[in-house]
């Protein structure tokens, strides 16, 4: 059978590896800017990591390269109806944006109109690319702001406190908006967290629980960052101990690939006992929730009306909007990126809390000063 599978030259191969290892953009723009998958991305990144190992080791790379060859062999000899099954096993319960993220434009094996009925969805919705309104990311701005200063107020608050400044705004959009950013009021109610329906909900395990040493309890939540001509989110990794930010990561959209590499970052550096996270979809999906059980860490996941379990991380994005993203104007996700690196930075090793007798966040986390 002959391969339809589309080949990338080495050289194209390295560029885009290149790029992921400066790791200046997240694998969702980089698979946007080169009209690659995600996946793609992060293969290349990992052959390149290893390569430069062998280079080190003095190893021949004659097996890579016929380990190569064998892979493209195993390609040529793939039916299509095997991979049309592969791409039955993605026509899970999923919204249509989460199915239109799946559809590989690269793959000529499958079609896309092929892999849009796969899915389950209409070819014109793989194709469409949503308009932003500059007066949408106005309001979100503004929404942003208020939620900051005040994450108690609901959508109808900030509706009121937005007309009472002259946008002619009603509740119904101010939802929509706040739903896009990912925030909701935090006071306790029926259903304080969505979960995606078919993942499992972990126990609350910290009810008592007094947190008496670093790496005992690491805590998770994703921010929305304001950019000038859109948005971007914030995922963090904190040790509650010391407050320290282990890890952190920037993406475009609410895709769970951003969590996983900032977790497993964070993984590097060292595992916690307990990993506390609210029972959003990124959290509770099955790749992270396996990230965590393979080094035998104990989840916890927020129960409903727990509104204070994450309240050093909401510590966190007061100080971090108010100090930097606020006095900023981000025009692009690559400056957002350094400024935020810069600010957390300062944030971990000069930064002193009064709730940590005046030291930094580092010096509690590793016993010393940094």
């Amino acid at each position: 059978m002959k391969s339809l599978r589309t080949k990338h030259a080495p050289a194209f191969k390295a560029k885009v590896a290149l790029e992921a290892l400066k790791e200046e953009k997240s694998s969702a723009e980089l698979a946007s800017q080169y009209q690659i998958h995600p996946g793609q991305i992060r293969n290349w990144k990992a052959v390149a990591v290893n390569g430069i190992a062998e280079l080190f080791n003095g190893k021949s790379q004659q097996a890579d390269r016929d380990k190569d060859n064998l892979i493209e062999e195993l390609y040529r000899q793939i039916g299509q109806l095997k991979v049309e099954l592969d791409w039955l096993k993605k026509n899970l319960d999923l919204t249509p944006e989460e199915k239109r993220v799946l559809v590989d434009r690269t793959n000529e094996i499958i079609p896309i109109s092929r892999q849009a009925g796969l899915l389950g969805i209409a070819r014109s919705t793989v194709y469409y690319e949503p308009v932003v309104d500059p007066y949408d990311i106005e309001l979100m701005q503004l929404i942003d702001e208020q939620y900051t200063k005040t994450p108690f107020y609901g959508s109808r608050r900030i509706t009121v406190l937005l007309k009472g400044n002259g946008h002619k705004v009603n509740r119904k959009r101010v939802q929509g908006l706040m739903r896009v950013m990912g925030i909701e009021a935090i006071y306790p109610k029926p259903r304080l967290s969505e979960p995606h329906q078919d993942h499992k909900i972990y126990p609350y395990l910290l009810r008592d629980v007094k947190v008496t040493r670093s790496n005992q309890v690491w805590g998770s939540d994703i921010t929305y960052i304001r950019l000038s001509k859109g948005w971007a989110y914030l995922v963090a990794i904190m040790d509650w101990f010391s407050r320290y930010v282990v890890a952190w990561e920037l993406s475009t959209s609410l895709e769970v690939e951003f969590c996983l590499f900032a977790l497993e970052r964070a993984l590097v550096l060292a595992t916690p006992e307990i990993f506390n996270s609210d029972q959003g979809s990124q959290f509770t999906s099955t790749d992270f929730v396996c990230q965590l059980e393979q080094k035998d860490i104990q989840i916890s996941m927020d129960g409903r009306g727990r509104f204070i379990d994450n309240i050093f991380t909401e510590r966190l994005w007061r100080s971090l909007k108010y100090e930097e993203v606020y006095l900023k104007d981000y025009q692009s996700v690559r400056e957002a990126r350094q400024g935020i690196d810069h600010y957390l930075t300062f944030y971990n090793l000069e930064r002193p809390h009064q709730s940590l007798g005046d030291r930094t966040p580092a010096e509690v986390y590793f016993g010393r000063t940094i």
